[in-house]
C-alpha cells in the first residue's frame, strides 16, 4: 500500500466545541521557555557555542570555543529577565507553563524554587537545548529518558508535558512511546488540542506556536519594538475571541523566552497585552496541563476504523458496493496514496471517484449499466440492492400510481434505447415530481451530454451512501 503519513485534515470543517471552563470564549496560554544553562556551550560538553535565538545578528557557532557574548545574553535571561517576568505574571495572577530544559533547571535552583512557589507548571523541554534532527533514534530515546530522570530529581516530580522544539522526525513518536506524558506540544498545526494514536497509546497533542512568539525578536521577519509584539498578539486575540463569541472557542498559545521578552523594551508590549486581555470577560488563562486535563475529560479519544489503515479485503468489504455492483472501484481506490485525509466520507468518496474517473469508457459504461431502472421490473420484483431499495423508497418511487408506473416504464425504455444505459439520478436530491421532470427533460439530451451527467449522478449517489457509513 502507498500511504501518506501527514494529516492535512485535522478536525475538518467542523471542529469540536472546546467547552472551556465557565464557558470561556478563549483559552490564552503563556509558555516561558527556560533554556538558560542548557544551550550549546563547550562547558556543557558540546562541540561549539550556541547560535540560536539571541540578540546577536547573524550569530554563528564558534567551534571548540566559548562565545562570551552569547553566554552573557543567555545569562541575562536567568539573572534578570526571568525575575522581571516572574514579577509581571505573579502581579497579574496569571499562571504560566515553563518549558524547562532539564540541564538548565539543574543549574538554576533559585529560579526553579520561584516557579514552584508561583504554582507554575514545569513541563520538559528536553535534556539540553540542542538540535535533534541528526540524532540517532536510540540516542534520542536515551536523551528523553535522562531528561525525565534529571527533571524529576531537580523539580521533585516528573514532567506531565513535553516540548523539544529543535526536534527530529522521531521526537513525537518517541515521547509518546515513553508513555508518561499528559500532552506533547511539538506541533504547530491547530488552534485546538487533538489526539494521535501511537500503537496502543492515545496521545494528546496540544499545539504550540512559533508566530505568537517572542523568538521573532531574534529572527527575520520579526518584531523590532515591544509595540510590534503587542499589536500582533492583540490582533490574534481579537480574531480568536470573536470566533469564541460566535460559538467556536479556540486556544491561543504565546511563546516567551527569558533572554528576549525579559528585556525592558520588549517586556512593555507583553505587559500591555496582559492588561488588554484582562479587560475582557470569558478569558481563561490556564497552565498547559490544565488544558490537557480539561480536554481529556471533555473530549476523550474515541478510536474508529480508519480507511487509510485497512487492508484491501476490509476496504472492499465496506466500500465495494458504494458504486453499484462495482467492487473493482474500491480495489483500485485502495491502491491510491491514502492518508488521514481519507479517513472520512469525503476522503473515501474522492478516492473512489478517482478510480471511477480514470477507468476506461467501457468500464464506466459497465458501472452505469449496473444501476437499475427507476421504479422498474427489478424494484417490482424486490431484487434491488439494499441501498437502491432504500433510495428509491425515500423518494416515494415505491408508492407510484399505475399511471405513474406506466410513464416511468415508457421513459426507461425510450432512454435506454436512445443512450444505451439506464436513466440515473441521485434520488435523495429529489422527490417524485422533480425526478419525473428531470427524466422528461434529460431524455432529449444527446448521449454525450447524458453520459457525463449520468457519471456525475453516480458519484453523487456514492457520496450519499458514504455519508450513511461515517459519523
Amino acid at each position: 500500500m502507498t500511504r501518506y503519513a501527514r494529516d492535512m485534515r485535522g478536525y475538518g470543517p467542523n471542529p469540536p466545541h472546546a467547552q472551556w471552563p465557565n464557558n470561556a470564549k478563549i483559552a490564552v496560554q503563556f509558555v516561558l521557555n527556560y533554556e538558560e544553562g542548557g544551550e550549546n556551550c563547550v562547558l556543557h560538553g558540546d562541540a561549539a557555542s550556541e547560535a540560536f535565538l539571541s540578540d546577536i545578528p547573524g550569530a554563528a557557532q564558534w567551534q571548540n570555543q566559548r562565545h562570551w557574548n552569547m553566554e552573557s545574553i543567555y545569562e541575562y535571561g536567568a539573572r534578570a529577565g526571568f525575575w522581571r517576568l516572574h514579577r509581571l505574571f505573579s502581579g497579574k495572577d496569571i499562571p504560566v507553563t515553563i518549558y524547562g530544559v532539564a540541564s538548565a533547571l539543574a543549574r538554576n535552583p533559585e529560579q526553579v524554587a520561584a516557579m514552584k512557589a508561583a504554582d507554575w507548571e514545569i513541563a520538559s523541554h528536553g535534556l539540553k537545548w540542542v538540535e535533534h534532527k541528526d540524532m540517532p533514534e536510540e540516542e534520542e530515546r536515551t536523551s528523553i529518558v535522562e531528561a525525565i530522570r534529571l527533571h524529576t530529581e531537580v523539580v521533585g516530580e516528573p514532567p506531565r508535558g513535553w516540548y523539544t522544539g529543535r526536534c527530529s522526525e522521531n521526537t513525537v513518536r518517541l515521547v509518546a512511546e515513553e508513555g508518561g506524558f499528559d500532552y506533547i506540544s511539538d506541533t504547530y498545526d491547530d488552534d485546538l488540542p487533538y489526539w494521535r494514536e501511537f500503537g496502543d497509546r492515545d496521545q494528546l497533542i496540544i499545539p504550540y506556536t512559533l508566530e505568537a512568539n517572542d523568538m521573532r525578536f531574534a529572527t527575520a521577519p520579526g518584531w523590532v519594538t515591544g509595540q510590534d509584539f503587542f499589536t500582533y498578539l492583540k490582533d490574534a486575540f481579537d480574531v480568536l475571541y470573536a470566533e469564541g463569541d460566535e460559538g467556536a472557542p479556540k486556544m491561543m498559545s504565546i511563546g516567551l523566552h527569558c533572554r528576549l521578552i525579559g528585556r525592558p523594551g520588549k517586556l512593555a508590549g507583553l505587559a500591555q497585552f496582559l492588561d488588554y486581555i484582562q479587560s475582557f470577560e470569558g478569558v481563561w488563562t490556564p497552565r498547559r496541563v490544565e488544558i490537557a486535563e480539561h480536554w481529556a475529560n471533555t473530549h476523550p479519544h474515541q478510536r474508529f476504523e480508519r480507511p487509510s489503515q485497512m487492508d484491501q479485503a476490509r476496504f472492499v468489504e465496506l466500500y465495494g458496493g458504494i458504486f453499484e455492483h462495482s467492487a473493482w472501484i474500491a480495489e483500485r481506490a485502495h491502491a491510491l496514496e491514502l492518508g488521514p485525509a481519507h479517513d472520512c466520507a469525503v476522503g473515501v468518496h474522492n478516492a473512489l471517484c478517482r478510480a471511477f474517473r480514470t477507468a476506461s469508457d467501457e468500464e464506466r459504461l459497465g458501472v452505469l449499466n449496473s444501476h437499475p431502472d427507476l421504479a422498474g421490473k427489478l424494484a417490482a420484483a424486490g431484487r434491488l440492492t439494499a441501498e437502491s431499495t432504500s433510495e428509491q423508497a425515500g423518494a416515494g418511487l415505491d408508492m407510484l400510481t399505475d399511471e405513474e408506473r406506466m410513464h416511468f416504464t415508457q421513459l426507461n425504455a425510450e432512454y435506454v434505447a436512445k443512450h444505451g444505459f439506464p436513466f440515473i439520478i441521485a434520488v435523495r436530491d429529489h422527490n417524485k415530481t422533480s425526478i419525473m421532470a428531470a427524466f422528461d427533460r434529460r431524455i432529449c439530451n444527446d448521449s454525450s451530454t447524458e453520459l457525463s451527467e449520468a457519471c456525475k449522478q453516480v458519484e453523487r449517489i456514492a457520496e450519499f451512501r458514504l455519508m450513511d457509513l461515517f459519523p
